[in-house]
């Protein structure tokens, strides 16, 4: 099955033989809508949505790296890594060599990751860089592990290239709405990320996009986003829900306030009902997030994480405090691929 469960595992939970088509057609106003619905109603109908598709009680775990941090020409208003932002504290480094970034996946499998993601600072990749990533997605195959990359933009051959390595997932976020994206980013468009994400599925590679909530906009931004990812022609096989982390020094350090906790379950909800068949992942922010919160969030379709303790540049929970509150949940991680 694409989302790696079993016929089996899918009879389980659906109670069903066939599943409801999966839409890509949603528009603003109805994931605004949906968001809008009473919390209990909201949460019940995610809860039947996700169990339809997977084990609730499952959690895909998968590891982040950066490869090569800082010295990024983008003015993304949220990055550290941005070298536009010069008080965002992130020096610029060098690409790491492949075998220090296979070192670093031999330990994230040996901590139950399923997958091991690499990310560069990058406008674009150069080529003998993206040569250099190819050997890196070769390596990480070979251990066993899925892999996924973010290097910013791509066009159809570098896509293609990755795909010849045997890369499984890109990652590229779309951030936020159409309409507010010009507010966060200006040294590229919109559209750059869609064609950068047609690229990636003409070469016939798994997606991962999603966005990050908390960057100052109102909920029928976060509608609009939610419907971008779910009105694509296919959507996401991975969807990152980040919420915000306040680096000081870029522009959005003071300015965008904290979201509501239970308005960021509201975003995640809406993403498992309209992306049913997406492993909806709950990623940056958890630092800052209480169990509870977390726990919300897993009832409301996330079912991936991120272990380690960074993102890139940002802090992460412990492995340990994650495998204890999954403990005591009566939740397992997944060692499916998918």
């Amino acid at each position: 099955m694409p989302d790696g469960s079993s016929p089996d595992t899918l009879s389980m939970h659906a109670g069903a033989t066939s599943l409801p088509p999966i839409r890509t057609d949603w528009t603003r106003d109805e994931v605004a809508a949906l968001m809008a619905q009473p919390f209990p109603d909201l949460i019940y109908r995610a809860q039947t949505v996700h169990r339809a598709r997977f084990d609730p009680t499952e959690m895909q775990i998968s590891t982040l790296l950066s490869i090569k941090t800082g010295g990024c020409p983008e003015d993304c208003a949220y990055c550290p890594q941005s070298a536009v932002h010069e008080d965002g504290g992130v020096k610029a480094s060098r690409l790491m060599a492949v075998e220090e970034v296979l070192k670093e996946a031999r330990a994230a499998k040996a901590a139950g990751a399923a997958r091991f993601c690499m990310g560069a600072a990058w406008r674009s990749p150069k080529e003998h860089d993206l040569e250099t990533v190819c050997a890196m997605v070769e390596g990480v195959k070979a251990l066993g592990l899925e892999s996924c990359v973010t290097l910013g933009m791509l066009d159809n051959r570098q896509a293609h290239r990755l795909k010849d390595a045997g890369l499984d997932y890109y990652n590229h976020n779309i951030d936020t709405s159409p309409e507010y994206y010009g507010d966060i980013i200006s040294t590229r468009t919109f559209q750059d990320r869609l064609d950068t994400l047609e690229n990636v599925r003409d070469a016939g590679i798994n997606v991962c996009c999603g966005g990050i909530v908390g960057m100052g906009e109102d909920i029928t931004d976060r509608a609009g986003m939610i419907a971008t990812l779910a009105s694509l022609p296919r959507h996401p096989e991975s969807v990152p829900i980040n919420m915000l982390v306040r680096v000081e020094g870029t522009p959005l350090a003071d300015r965008a306030a904290a979201v509501d906790p239970i308005e960021f379950v509201r975003t995640i909800a809406a993403a498992r009902i309209t992306m049913p068949a997406s492993r909806v992942r709950l990623a940056a922010g958890r630092e800052d997030m209480s169990d509870e919160a977390q726990t919300l969030c897993f009832l409301a379709g996330a079912n991936s994480i991120f272990y380690g303790e960074r993102l890139l540049t940002t802090p992460n929970p412990a492995a340990l405090r994650d495998r204890q509150l999954l403990d005591r949940l009566g939740m397992h991680t997944s060692h499916k691929q998918g």
